[in-house]
């Protein structure tokens, strides 16, 4: 592998929360710390970089009250959830995918009764959804400015592609990072791919972000370290009750917090 040089792609690969916070685990990353060779940090996007997870929420909520003579709140956001599920490994994620499965849920718990006032509705709010404002979470700028020219600064995001091309792009934040990843998943496959496409060794790059399942156990089990920094919701799908501990693993309570980590 080689050593990091400069670059600026975009490239996109084929394709929580529960966490151990304990002394000892920060002392292990401190302690092995000490010999970490990085030059590549990675940052999720959604819910690390900006606010995500709530308006998905917020149009669930909408979504749910206008089915409401069908069947209860709770009930239509299960079949929902149920829906994305079964059409994640045919849509994978984003906004596309969720308002797709927003109208195969309708249709289903409706028997196909909707009538096509209903369904433009829900339409108008995947757009809605998609057509939302960009808020940087607090801190991230910061860090970005602390660590640009230090570190080679990468997204990698799952996602829709033209919707995360557009976030970046209207984000504000786009030119701190030299490449950018738009993953249908993220597997240990799908890392290893992009540290390869990196030219790098797994020792020599940092993935953080919000989700323990996505962000921190598949960059561990390739010997990179993994930074969990909790957003204060998280979509069901990437929760998970696994205990880390792991030398490589650090949580941190904000996102501000790694540069006191790096800097020592």
């Amino acid at each position: 592998m080689g050593t990091c040089g400069y670059f600026f792609t975009i490239h996109r690969l084929h394709f929580v929360f529960y966490y151990r916070k304990e002394e000892e685990n920060n002392f292990q990353f401190l302690k092995h710390q000490k010999n970490m060779d990085i030059c590549v940090i990675a940052f999720d996007a959604d819910d690390t970089l900006w606010v995500n997870e709530p308006y998905y929420q917020e149009t669930e909520q909408k979504f749910c009250l206008l089915l409401e003579d069908y069947l209860p709140h709770h009930t239509i956001s299960q079949e929902l959830f149920a829906t994305e599920m079964k059409n994640l490994a045919l849509y994978g994620y984003g906004v596309k995918s969720f308002m797709l499965s927003m109208l195969e849920t309708a249709l289903r718990i409706s028997d196909k009764t909707l009538n096509i006032e209903i369904l433009e509705k829900i339409i108008q709010y995947g757009k809605d959804l998609i057509n939302k404002e960009i808020e940087i979470l607090d801190g991230v700028e910061i860090v970005l400015k602390e660590l640009s020219g230090k570190y080679k600064l990468v997204v990698a995001t799952k996602g829709d592609l033209l919707d995360q091309e557009r976030k970046l792009r209207n984000s504000g934040i786009e030119h701190y990072f030299h490449h950018i990843e738009i993953m249908s998943d993220k597997q240990e496959s799908d890392y290893q791919k992009l540290i390869k496409h990196l030219d790098i060794r797994p020792e020599q790059f940092m993935m953080i972000g919000n989700s323990i399942k996505s962000d921190v156990l598949p960059v561990l089990a390739l010997g990179s370290f993994g930074v969990h920094v909790p957003f204060h919701t998280t979509w069901a799908h990437e929760q998970i009750e696994n205990k880390v501990e792991h030398p490589n693993f650090k949580h941190i309570n904000k996102i501000t917090e790694i540069l006191s980590f790096l800097n020592q």
